[in-house]
C-alpha cells in the first residue's frame, strides 16, 4: 500500500483542485510521492483536453494592469461562472496577465507563445486550466495600449463574479487633471462600449455603408431632394456620435463630448481599448 496521510491527501486536493477519489488514485500510482501524483492528475487532464474542446468558453475575467505608461487588458474565459469566481481561477489569469507584462506581448497569439515556468503559456493554459479546474480555459484576447498616463478600469457587472467589463484609455499628458479626465473617460468606456477612437480608425466601407443606409432611409421617408446631403450628413454623424468615443455625447454630461471633456483637461487620448467577457 501507497506511503501517504489523509493530510496528504487534503493537501494534494488543496493544490490541484482535483476530487478525493482522483487524488488517492493518483497517490496510489505515485507510490505516496505527491510530485509524482500531480504530474498523473496533469496527464490526466491533458488526455481529457480532447474532449473539452469542442465545449463553449463564455464565461471569465478582464483582468487589467499598467506599468510605466503600458497597459494591458487580458480576457481569459472559462466555461462556468462556477469556475470563473474561483480563487484558482482568478490565480492563473493574473499569473498569465503578468506573464504579458513581462514579455511585453501586445497580441494573444504572441502571449500564447510567451514562456510561463518554463513552459508556454498556450501549455500552461492547458495543463493548470485542464487538470486542475476540469474546464476549457481561453486565452481569448489582449490589449496594450501605451501613453503618458494610462488609467485602467474594471467593472463588476455581479458581485458575485470577477470583472467583467474592463477598459485602459491612454492620453498624452500625465496632469492630475488629466489623469482624472482619463478615468473619467475610461468609466464611460465602460458603459457606452464605443467600437473606434476617432473617425478615422472606422473603416471606409462602413462610413459608405452608413451614407448608403441614410440616404435610403430619407427616401423612403420622402424627403425632399434638395435636402438629402444634409439629412445623410446628419444621419451619419448620429452614426459617429454612438461609435466613436471622442465623439459620444460625455456620460457625465451629455451636452459635451468626450473630445472635449479631454480638452478641458489638456489632453488628447492616444488610445482606448475595452473588453466584455464573451463579447465581440
Amino acid at each position: 500500500m501507497a506511503n501517504y496521510t489523509a493530510a496528504d491527501i487534503k493537501a494534494l486536493r488543496e493544490r490541484t483542485g482535483a476530487g478525493m477519489m482522483d487524488v488517492k488514485k493518483a497517490l496510489d500510482e505515485a507510490d505516496g510521492d505527491v510530485d509524482k501524483a500531480i504530474e498523473a492528475i496533469r496527464i490526466k487532464g491533458l488526455k481529457g483536453a480532447a474532449k473539452r474542446e469542442g465545449r463553449s468558453a463564455a464565461e471569465g475575467i478582464v483582468l487589467a494592469k499598467v506599468v510605466d505608461g503600458t497597459g494591458y487588458l487580458l480576457e481569459i474565459n472559462a466555461e462556468t461562472d462556477f469556475v470563473a469566481k474561483s480563487d484558482k481561477f482568478i490565480g492563473l489569469a493574473e499569473k498569465v496577465l503578468e506573464a504579458a507584462v513581462s514579455h511585453g506581448v501586445d497580441s494573444a497569439e504572441a502571449l500564447l507563445e510567451a514562456d510561463i515556468d518554463g513552459r508556454k503559456v498556450s501549455d500552461y493554459v492547458t495543463e493548470e486550466g485542464g487538470a486542475i479546474l476540469g474546464e476549457k480555459i481561453v486565452v481569448r484576447r489582449l490589449a496594450k495600449v501605451t501613453g503618458s498616463y494610462v488609467d485602467a478600469y474594471l467593472h463588476k457587472t455581479s458581485k458575485d463574479l470577477p470583472a467583467q467589463v474592463g477598459v485602459l484609455v491612454a492620453v498624452d499628458s500625465d496632469t492630475p487633471e488629466a489623469q482624472t479626465a482619463a478615468h473619467d473617460v475610461a468609466v464611460h468606456a465602460a458603459a457606452f462600449s464605443p467600437s473606434y477612437l476617432t473617425r478615422d480608425e472606422v473603416p471606409a466601407e462602413t462610413v459608405a455603408n452608413e451614407r448608403r443606409i441614410a440616404e435610403e432611409t430619407a427616401r423612403a421617408e420622402n424627403k425632399p431632394e434638395q435636402a438629402m446631403p444634409k439629412i445623410i450628413e446628419g444621419r451619419t454623424n448620429a452614426y459617429f456620435k454612438e461609435h466613436v468615443l471622442v465623439d459620444q455625447p460625455f456620460a457625465k454630461d451629455p451636452k459635451v463630448s468626450v473630445a472635449k471633456v479631454l480638452e478641458q483637461a489638456g489632453t488628447n487620448a492616444l488610445a482606448f481599448a475595452r473588453f466584455r467577457v464573451g463579447s465581440s
